[in-house]
C-alpha cells in the first residue's frame, strides 16, 4: 500500500478537509435541519451534540486507526483486525467486510443520482429559467421523467472519478478547494437569510431548549442515526483515509477535529435552512424537496435570488462530491488490495460503469426512495455494527491501544477503549435493531 504513488495525505488539514468533505453531505444539508426539524429543534440538538462527541472521539477514532494500522481499506482491515486472534478469525473477519463494503458503493450509486438532480437544479440556476417557473411542477415534471438527468448523471460520476485518478495526492487537492468554498458559501447565504422578516422564529426553535423533548426516546433515537451518518462512521469509508493517515498523527485528536468541522457545517446549513423556512411559513421536515421546491422558490422571492441559487448547489455539488469521493475510494481501494492485478485506473472505470448502470434503473426519482431505504435500514446500519463490534470486541485491545496511541503525548488507554466498548457499540447495535424491526430509514 505504501509503496503506491500518493498513497498519504501530505498534511494534517489537507486529511482533515478530505475527511470533513466524506462526512459533509446530503445528511448535513438536508438530513440534518429535517430531522431537527421533525424532532423537538433544540432539544435534538443537545442529542445530536452527545452522539457527535463520543462518535467522533470513540468511533471515528478507531476507524482511523484501524485503516492506518493494516494502510490498506475495509477488507484488508477487517482481516488485519480478526487476525489479531487468529488466523482463521482472520479470514472470517476479511469475508464480513464486504458487506459494510458494499454499503459504500450502494451509497455511491443513490448518491450519484441526487446529485446529478443538484447538478440539473444548478443548470437551471445559472440559465435562469429556475427563477421563473412553479418549483414543484418544475420538480415533478423531470423528477418523474425516466433518463431525465442522464447528462448531468454521466458528468457527475465521470468528474468524481476523475479526481480521485491519483489517489490521495488529488483527493486532498479537491478538498482544500470545495470545503473552504462550502463553508464560504453556506455563510454567506445564513448571513442573508437573516435578514428574512421571521427568521427569529427559526433561531428560536433551533436554540431555546426544550428539555421535555428530551423525554421522547426516539428524539435520541433519530439523533443517533444522523450522528452515525453525519460522520459517515459505516465501519467502511473512514477506514481508507485513515490508511493514508500519517503515523505521526494524533487519530483521537484528528478526528475530534472532523467531528467539529462537521457539526459546524450541519449548523450552518441549519441555520440556512430552518430560518428561511420559519419565514416563509413552510414544513422544517420536509427532506430533500427542501432543495428543490422549498429554498428555489424562497431564493425567486429575494433580490439577486438567482445569484444565491447558483451558490447554494454549487455548495451542494461540492458536498455531493466530495462525499462521493469517498464511497469510490473505499471501494476501489479495498478491490484493488483484492486483486492488484487490475490497476487503479481500471478499477475506477468498472466502479463508474457500475455505478451509472445501476443508477439509471434510480431515474425517475421516487425510485430512488426505496433504494436509500433499503441500504439504510439493512446495509448500512449492520456494516457500522459489524464494524464497532471488530474494533472493540474481536480484535486485541493491545494492538488498538497500540495503534491509537502512536505519537500522542498523552495516551489514551481504558477510559478510551471502554466507551467504544459500552457505549459506542451498544449504541450501534440498538441503531441497527431500530432499522431492522421497526424499518426505519437513517
Amino acid at each position: 500500500m505504501d509503496k503506491r504513488k500518493n498513497a498519504k495525505f501530505s498534511t494534517k488539514w489537507g486529511f482533515i478537509l478530505a475527511a470533513v468533505g466524506s462526512a459533509v453531505g446530503m445528511a448535513n444539508v438536508w438530513g440534518f435541519p429535517a430531522k431537527m426539524g421533525s424532532n423537538g429543534g433544540s432539544a435534538f440538538l443537545v442529542a445530536y451534540l452527545f452522539f457527535v462527541a463520543l462518535f467522533g472521539v470513540v468511533g471515528l477514532a478507531a476507524e482511523y486507526a484501524i485503516g492506518r494500522r493494516s494502510r490498506t481499506g475495509t477488507l484488508g482491515s477487517y482481516q488485519a483486525a480478526w487476525a489479531s486472534r487468529s488466523e482463521k478469525l482472520g479470514k472470517a473477519g476479511g469475508l464480513l467486510g464486504w458487506l459494510p463494503l458494499a454499503g459504500s458503493m450502494c451509497i455511491a450509486i443513490g448518491y450519484a443520482v441526487i446529485i446529478a438532480y443538484v447538478l440539473k437544479a444548478f443548470w437551471s440556476s445559472l440559465t435562469g429559467s429556475l427563477m421563473e417557473v412553479d418549483t414543484e411542477a418544475w420538480f415533478g415534471t423531470f423528477s418523474t421523467t425516466e433518463y431525465s438527468v442522464v447528462p448531468f448523471h454521466i458528468i457527475v460520476v465521470v468528474a468524481t472519478l476523475f479526481t480521485l485518478f491519483l489517489g490521495a495526492k488529488s483527493i486532498e487537492k479537491t478538498n482544500k478547494v470545495m470545503m473552504p468554498v462550502f463553508f464560504i458559501i453556506f455563510v454567506v447565504l445564513a448571513i442573508r437569510v437573516a435578514f428574512l422578516p421571521g427568521a427569529v422564529e427559526g433561531y428560536k426553535f433551533m436554540f431555546t431548549p426544550d428539555w421535555q423533548a428530551l423525554k421522547d426516546p426516539m428524539v435520541w433515537i433519530w439523533a443517533m442515526g444522523q450522528a452515525f451518518f453525519s460522520l459517515s462512521v459505516t465501519g467502511s469509508g473512514m477506514i481508507v483515509y485513515g490508511a493514508y493517515l500519517s503515523d505521526s498523527e494524533d487519530v483521537v485528536h484528528v478526528a475530534a477535529r472532523t467531528a467539529i468541522c462537521d457539526t459546524i457545517a450541519a449548523l450552518v446549513a441549519a441555520l440556512v435552512i430552518i430560518p428561511a423556512c420559519f419565514a416563509y411559513g413552510l414544513d422544517v421536515g420536509a427532506g430533500p424537496s427542501l432543495l428543490f421546491i422549498t429554498l428555489p422558490r424562497i431564493l425567486q422571492d429575494i433580490p439577486f435570488g438567482q445569484l444565491f441559487a447558483i451558490i447554494l448547489y454549487t455548495a451542494m455539488i461540492f458536498a455531493g462530491v466530495s462525499s462521493l469521493q469517498n464511497m469510490f475510494e473505499a471501494v476501489g481501494e479495498s478491490l484493488l488490495h483484492k486483486f492488484p492485478k487490475l490497476g487503479r485506473n481500471l478499477v475506477l472505470v468498472l466502479l463508474g460503469v457500475i455505478c451509472l448502470g445501476f443508477g439509471l434503473q434510480m431515474e425517475p426519482i421516487f425510485n430512488w426512495g426505496p433504494w436509500m431505504d433499503i441500504v439504510s435500514i439493512y446495509i448500512i446500519p449492520l456494516g457500522a455494527t459489524i464494524g464497532a463490534l471488530s474494533w472493540f470486541w474481536i480484535m486485541k485491545k493491545d494492538d488498538l491501544l497500540d495503534e491509537i496511541n502512536k505519537s500522542v503525548t498523552r495516551l489514551h488507554g481504558n477510559l478510551w477503549y471502554n466507551a467504544g466498548k459500552f457505549l459506542y457499540v451498544p449504541c450501534a447495535v440498538i441503531l441497527c435493531c431500530v432499522a431492522l424491526f421497526m424499518k426505519v430509514a437513517f
